[in-house]
């Protein structure tokens, strides 16, 4: 391939700019001209990109967010919009897409690969959901942004005797607040993959370690559970403990990239132009047992991915 492109796609996650920066790299010493495509798949259909060189992505990769911007496109799933963006693809002479982000972003760049278009996923959200991969870009630095709020948190929590509900990202994956949760020494994790009783799980634990002592408390909640100021005026009304709920939001999205983060994005981009410049698209770009690993896209698409529910069952052990 003599020309690629690469996007990002969806919700931002720290480590997509070390992502870009290795496709172009990778991309550029191949020989390649690498196309940057703004604001993910509308970019590409209105032909808003440009030529990146080596000088481009430099310093960047130390930065949060992604320097190509991000942007969801109800327009792209129809048929016209994949018509105009394949048009443009075509007009600028590239031949493969890079495609940084999440699920909806891989079923963008599936439908692109069906119609001629190759294309490879590079697995960028910190809810780290995305099932053929054990880590995806952006996890580590959400869960070290959890932990660093939290502990600030934690601090007025004592000095109160108060108990701080958290809600932290993670509509359908339990992930973020199942690990910040062990980190933090939560009383108590609440997560969409295991049903919980409000009594049993909150209120009696706190009632429980009430009675050794502890007089304040952190309760970890996912997104998709939600309802945290609710819980935190039940809380305060059935144990008498001062509570305060606090939503975290997308603060979690932002900030520096851990190393692992950057390390890990950076091997992905390079994998995914290594797919390409051998002609092979519909590729999803994955990280299993540590190795850097590849997909077909409907393959990856119906794999299904479990929680550990051993580590959530320790993490209410040792932390009552």
């Amino acid at each position: 391939m003599k020309t690629i492109g690469v996007l990002t796609s969806g919700g931002d996650a720290p480590g997509m700019n070390a992502a870009i920066r290795a496709v172009v790299r990778a991309g550029c010493e191949n020989g390649m001209r690498v196309m940057g495509i703004r604001r993910g798949y509308n970019g590409l259909m209105q032909g808003d990109m440009y030529e990146m060189n080596l000088r481009s992505v430099s310093n960047i990769i130390n930065r949060g967010g992604t320097v190509l911007y991000s942007a969801r496109s109800p327009e792209f799933k129809t048929e016209e919009g994949l018509q105009k963006a394949l048009n443009v693809a075509k007009e600028v002479g590239m031949e493969g897409v890079v495609v940084i982000g999440g699920d909806g972003s891989f079923r963008g760049a599936r439908d692109l690969s069906l119609r001629g278009l190759p294309c490879v996923g590079v697995p960028g959200t910190i809810d780290n959901d995305i099932a053929c991969c054990d880590y995806t870009i952006g996890y580590d630095t959400a869960m070290n942004t959890v932990l660093a709020m939290v502990d600030r948190l934690r601090d007025t929590t004592e000095s109160h005797d108060r108990c701080s509900v958290v809600e932290v990202m993670g509509r359908r994956a339990g992930y973020i607040a199942l690990n910040a949760g062990i980190a933090c020494g939560a009383t108590t994790i609440l997560i969409p993959e295991v049903e919980y009783d409000f009594q049993r799980d909150v209120i009696e634990r706190m009632i429980r370690t009430q009675k050794t002592g502890k007089k304040h408390f952190i309760i970890i909640v996912a997104e998709g559970i939600g309802g945290v100021e609710e819980m935190a005026k039940r809380i305060q009304a059935e144990t008498g403990v001062e509570s305060r709920a606090t939503i975290l939001g997308h603060v979690q999205r932002g900030g520096v990239p851990t190393v692992r983060d950057r390390v890990t994005a950076s091997l992905m981009g390079y994998k995914a132009v290594e797919l390409l410049k051998e002609g092979i698209g519909n590729r999803v770009v994955a990280m299993q047992k540590d190795e850097i690993v590849d997909f077909d896209i409907f393959e990856a698409l119906n794999m299904k991915k479990s929680l550990d529910l051993n580590l959530y069952k320790i993490a209410h052990e040792i932390s009552i």
